[in-house]
C-alpha cells in the first residue's frame, strides 16, 4: 500500500481555493507521537481501504510532520477581518482541507476528548473566515469520520458517555458548525491490551494483558470494527452528480 500526498499546492501569498474535483480524495489525520501505535496503524488500514475504494489520500501525520498545536498571534482570529492572511504553514493546511472530500481523523481518546495536537490542528487551521463566519462556509458539503481509540471496554458504563460527549464536540460543535454535510464519531474501545474499567466508587480497574489467541481475537475484532466504520461511511457517500 501507499499514500500520496500533492505537490501541486498553491505556493504562500497565493488565494486558497477550492481543488479541481477530477476524483476524490480523502485526508487521513493522524494524532499519535508513536508511529508503531494502535492509533497509527488503525489509521493506515483506514487510507488503505479508502484508496481501495478509489480515493487519493492525503496522509497526515501532525506528529511527523512536526504542526506546533500552539496559537499563536499570527495565527490568531482577528474578529474584525475574516480576510486575515494567515501564516504560511496554517494555509498550506487549509489547502489540504479543501482539496479534500472527505477528512478521517484518527486518534486516542484523551479526558473523553482528542489529543492537544488535534485540537490545536482544528483552533489554528479551522479558523475564522476559513472554516466558519462566512454566510456559505468554505468546508460546506465535506464529510468526516472520527476514529477514536479509548482503553475503555465495550460493556463500561462510561462509554455511553464517552460517545455522547464527543458526539456533542466533534460532530455538532466543529463539524457541522463549520459547515459539513456528515460527520460519524467512531468510539473504537478495548484499544489496550490490558482491559480497563471504572467501577462503582469511580476507581480504575486495570486487568491483566491478554496475549496469545486471546490477543489475537481481541485485536482482530477491533480491527473489524474500525473497518466496520470506515465501511459505512463509505456507503454513505452521497452519488455522483
Amino acid at each position: 500500500m501507499y499514500w500520496t500526498r500533492r505537490t501541486d499546492r498553491d505556493q504562500p501569498g497565493d488565494t486558497v481555493t477550492q481543488q479541481d474535483l477530477k476524483g476524490r480524495t480523502a485526508l487521513v489525520v493522524v494524532a499519535h507521537h508513536r508511529p508503531d501505535s494502535l492509533t497509527a496503524h488503525t489509521a493506515r488500514r483506514a487510507a488503505a481501504r479508502l484508496e481501495a475504494a478509489g480515493y487519493r489520500v492525503d496522509l497526515l501525520d501532525l506528529h511527523a510532520e512536526g504542526f506546533d498545536p500552539r496559537m499563536n498571534v499570527a495565527d490568531q482570529p482577528d474578529w474584525g477581518d475574516r480576510e486575515k492572511r494567515y501564516s504560511d504553514e496554517v494555509r498550506a493546511h487549509m489547502q489540504r482541507v479543501l482539496d479534500a472530500d472527505a477528512v478521517v481523523a484518527v486518534f486516542p481518546v484523551y479526558w473523553q476528548s482528542v489529543p492537544a495536537i488535534l485540537k490545536g490542528w482544528i483552533d489554528r487551521v479551522w479558523n475564522y473566515g476559513f472554516a466558519y463566519g462566512r454566510s456559505r462556509p468554505r468546508l460546506a458539503g465535506k464529510r468526516i469520520l472520527w476514529l477514536g481509540l479509548a482503553g475503555a471496554t465495550s460493556d463500561d458504563p462510561v462509554v455511553a458517555g464517552m460517545q455522547a460527549v464527543l458526539d456533542t464536540n466533534l460532530s455538532e460543535s466543529i463539524a457541522y458548525y463549520c459547515g459539513f454535510s456528515h460527520s460519524t464519531v467512531g468510539l473504537l474501545t478495548d484499544a489496550e491490551e490490558r482491559p480497563q474499567r471504572i467501577d462503582a466508587a469511580g476507581n480504575l480497574l486495570v486487568g491483566e494483558a491478554v496475549a496469545g489467541a486471546e490477543r489475537a481475537a481481541q485485536y482482530a475484532a477491533f480491527e473489524a470494527r474500525a473497518r466496520e466504520f470506515v465501511e459505512k461511511f463509505l456507503a454513505e457517500e452521497p452519488a455522483a452528480a
